[in-house]
């Protein structure tokens, strides 16, 4: 059975830890600021179905991606002092993770959306053909 009160405090939970990893991960709110530009230009220009979904995917992909590099620098922080080589190593190949998913991300976004946006420009400077 499921017990509304369970559930709403769940999500009040969850939400306060966006909200902590929003105030303390200045990454986080980089990302955030990011995801909200790509989600704009998402109606600004006319793309496929597909074209909007891998995009939200990509941006969600960042954003999970970003919480799990900070919750285990969190528990690495907590079990290992700072200073232990490991804890260094785990840290640094968490945040590779999250930049190569970043550029990943930006790489698909720039492919999708060169033609629009140069479309877009040629249609204001009315000189130019798209590619």
């Amino acid at each position: 059975m499921i017990v509304i009160r369970t559930f709403f405090r769940s999500i009040k939970h969850a939400l306060r830890g966006l909200a902590e990893l929003f105030s303390a991960e200045q990454s986080f709110r980089i990302q955030v600021l990011a995801t909200i530009a790509v989600l704009a230009f998402m109606f600004v220009f006319r793309l496929e179905a597909w074209q909007r979904i891998l995009l939200v995917l990509l941006c969600s992909a960042v954003l999970i991606l970003e919480i799990i590099n900070s919750i285990i620098e969190r528990v690495a922080d907590a079990v290992q002092p700072r200073l232990s080589p490991m804890v260094r190593d785990v840290k640094d190949m968490m945040a590779g993770a999250v930049l190569l998913c970043a550029l990943c991300a930006v790489g698909v976004g720039i492919a999708i959306f060169y033609h629009p946006v140069m479309e877009f420009a040629c249609a204001i400077i009315q000189t130019c053909k798209p590619l």
